[in-house]
């Protein structure tokens, strides 16, 4: 059985390797001669340091991560290789991947380099820990915070994907997902004048916080307001927070009320007995960014909440979700467009009694557990038990569906409306009470992406949404964004999870997604069947250089420009489409 080191070891490599050989050095296949046995390899060849390194290829998936397995390395003049650790072998990759800094910024080199091993050391620190508290999600019986709590790798698209600042280790216990704590908010008293709010709802935030401690004293014009306790910590050293408590403004009055549990973001948490979910700014560094509620991604939520309701959006896509954020709270420090006091309020379909079998993306198309299978595959070899079928045709029926619900709707609704979704794993949700999938949803106020094309057709359901910041952009800049997440980062995870599962023919499942998106790109007849051309028709498709953003210090959450963040890497659906177009001239 491997041990949590060597799992946390292995996971923390291949992270690092998928990015560095996506965004940095593709290396070469070759075969590697370990005693009696050829092994399938990528060989790097390290230049700068007069190495080379071999890695063994235990699975390989065109839409996803290599998975590798045993490592060798040798200096540059030396035919002897010797094995290496996968944590041994990283600075090595780490130290070349830092050659991206030359001329002028070769002097800040070896900064960002160790920068960056910190990160690396963070996130095998942080995976180790969770796979010593992780347990498998049982397959007929998992709830959304189950799923939310079970991420104990992060996504393969990152080069450090559990690095955390910010969070001390005995505070993760209580404040992270992955250990199952759960903690009461901490509440403050604040003057009536100072507050800022927002609802699409026929009730105030206010009043939606105020709920969650009826008890606490408030005084004459004062209104209460929840805060994550270690945003609150942070907030009391603020010198402007300190002046506000010293003039009477504002008033701690410690933790009350009901309990809390973090889920897979951290910052947002949930109470299976509320309507409502709260979303607080953070002060921790979670892979690239500081988690900050920005008052435009406020006004988002809001906006884009009555959207929904006026536009009809809600019930016009059967099995397809948008879980709104349509209220928040805060309060204004002079000076400032945020006080770090922002709170979102989001919709909680996901309550008592209907929290089972939901699960993001994520969770579902982790790799496995030591020792255990993924989720995804317990899933489909449970419903080939039920069924007459064998587990490819099981796969190929649930990838169906899954597209009904994760891929159609979010095209048709670019197509009508214009509004593309930062659909990602972590803010894609499926319905899998039945085993197969029944229904999606997305959250997330910060990744809507508004066609310019559109802007007075929307802006007449919402005036507002005229003047709300980073919310319209042009069709091309959004189709690489819509690609990398909705595609990308989201249903080819799917592909790929299959595929190093050994559950179905990766062609196979790549021919399913070209046939859909051929039929959409018939179907619709606007932005969205422009999208779903550009998928099938283009050789290369963008994805996120996360690799580079760490390198350069990207905070991509705040960052003013982030089209450079994406590069184009090949596309298999554009080789699908080339089979797909042989196999017919044969047949003909």
């Amino acid at each position: 059985m491997v041990s949590v080191q060597q799992a946390a070891e292995a996971a923390t490599f291949q992270s690092f390797a998928n990015c560095y050989l996506r965004e940095i050095n593709p290396g070469i296949s070759v075969t590697h001669r370990d005693g009696a046995r050829s092994v399938d390899c990528i060989e790097w060849t390290l230049a700068g340091q007069r190495l080379v390194l071999r890695a063994e290829i235990t699975s390989r998936s065109l839409c996803g991560p290599v998975h590798f397995g045993r490592i060798w390395m040798r200096p540059g003049v030396d035919l002897q290789w010797r094995g290496v650790e996968p944590m041994s072998a990283l600075p090595f990759l780490v130290q070349d991947a830092c050659r991206l800094f030359e001329g002028e910024k070769r002097e800040s080199a070896r900064a960002f380099e160790l920068g960056l091993m910190l990160r690396i050391m963070q996130s095998y620190q942080g995976t180790a820990e969770n796979l010593s508290a992780a347990r498998p999600l049982v397959a007929d019986s998992f709830t959304f915070l189950d799923a939310e709590r079970g991420l104990a790798y992060g996504h393969w698209l990152h080069p450090t994907p559990k690095s955390r600042e910010g969070m001390s280790f005995w505070q993760q216990g209580t404040y992270a997902p992955e250990f199952g704590g759960d903690f009461p908010l901490s509440y403050f008293a604040v003057a009536q004048e100072i507050v800022r709010e927002d609802s699409a709802i026929g009730r105030r935030a206010a009043d939606i916080v105020r709920s969650l401690a009826p008890d606490a004293p408030l005084a004459a014009g004062e209104t209460l307001l929840p805060m994550h306790p270690l945003q609150a910590e942070a907030l009391l050293l603020d010198p402007a927070v300190q002046a506000l408590i010293d003039d009477g403004a504002l008033r701690p009055l410690g933790p009350r009320g009901p309990r809390f549990a973090p889920t897979s973001s951290v910052r947002t948490v949930y109470n299976a007995a509320l309507s409502f979910m709260l979303k607080f700014s953070l002060p921790v560094r979670i892979t690239n960014s500081l988690r900050v509620n920005r008052l435009h991604e406020l006004e988002a939520g809001v906006a884009i909440a009555r959207l929904v309701d006026r536009a009809g959006i809600a019930g016009r896509y059967p099995g397809f979700h948008i879980v709104r954020d349509p209220a928040h709270i805060s309060l204004a420090l002079p000076g400032r467009t945020e006080s770090g006091f922002e709170v979102i309020v989001r919709e909680n379909p996901f309550r008592a009694g209907r929290d089972r079998g939901i699960v993001t993306l994520a969770a579902l198309t982790a790799d496995p557990l030591p020792g255990a299978v993924s989720l995804l595959e317990a899933i489909l070899r449970r419903l080939s038990a039920g069924n007459a079928w064998d587990l490819p045709r099981i796969a190929a029926i649930w990838f169906e569906r899954y597209l009904d619900h994760a891929l159609d709707p979010l095209l048709a609704l670019y197509d009508d409306f214009g509004i593309a979704l930062e659909a990602h794993q972590q803010n894609s949700l499926l319905d899998l009470s039945s085993g197969f999938p029944s229904a999606y949803y997305y959250r997330d106020n910060q990744g809507f992406y508004l066609a310019e094309r559109h802007r007075a057709s929307l802006g007449r359901l919402v005036p507002e949404m005229e003047t709300i910041d980073g919310l319209y952009f042009p069709e091309a800049d959004i189709h690489d964004r819509f690609a990398y997440y909705a595609v990308v980062n989201q249903i080819f995870s799917v592909i790929s999870r299959m595929v190093h599962d050994g559950l179905a023919d990766e062609a196979v499942l790549l021919g399913i997604l070209h046939r859909r998106l051929e039929n959409l790109a018939r179907t619709l007849s606007g932005a969205g069947r422009r999208f779903a051309e550009s998928l099938i028709h283009s050789p290369t498709i963008a994805a996120k250089a996360n690799l580079r953003a760490r390198l350069f210090g990207v905070d991509e959450l705040q960052a003013a420009e982030t089209r450079s963040l994406y590069r184009r890497i090949a596309n298999p659906l554009w080789n699908a489409g080339a089979a797909e177009r042989v196999g017919h001239a044969i047949a003909s």
